[in-house]
């Protein structure tokens, strides 16, 4: 039954079939994984580049918001509070840190590598 020559060309057949399958879907893992490596570093970047453009932006803040509480309290007096308030924020940062930073930041990998 096995010997026929149609049953062994059939079976050739199926085995480079198969062969070009497997062929593509390496293929097609290594395109996904080349996409979702772009993804995850065009998204770093971004952040980045946001990340270095709020803190010029937060440097010219203070000073100003300094400079503006400096005829109240003078000049020490305002820098200081200028410092208290970001180590409160620093602190509301590290006490919320899996709420704000951490939960946010899995859901949006998760989303990026694993969804479409």
């Amino acid at each position: 039954m096995f010997s026929n020559d149609k049953n062994i060309e059939t079976i050739g057949q199926l085995v480079e079939v198969i062969k070009h399958y497997i062929g593509l879907q390496s293929e097609y893992v290594k395109l996904d994984v080349v996409e979702k490596v772009v993804r995850v570093l065009t998204a770093l970047i971004m952040a980045g580049v946001l990340a270095f453009l709020l803190i010029l932006m937060l440097i010219y803040v203070s000073f100003a918001v300094a400079y503006a509480l400096a005829p109240l309290t003078g000049q020490v007096g305002a820098f200081a509070i200028v410092a208290a308030f970001y180590f409160v924020v620093l602190m509301l940062f590290i006490i919320f840190r899996k709420p704000w930073i951490e939960k946010p930041l899995v859901h949006f990998l998760a989303s990026l590598l694993l969804g479409k």
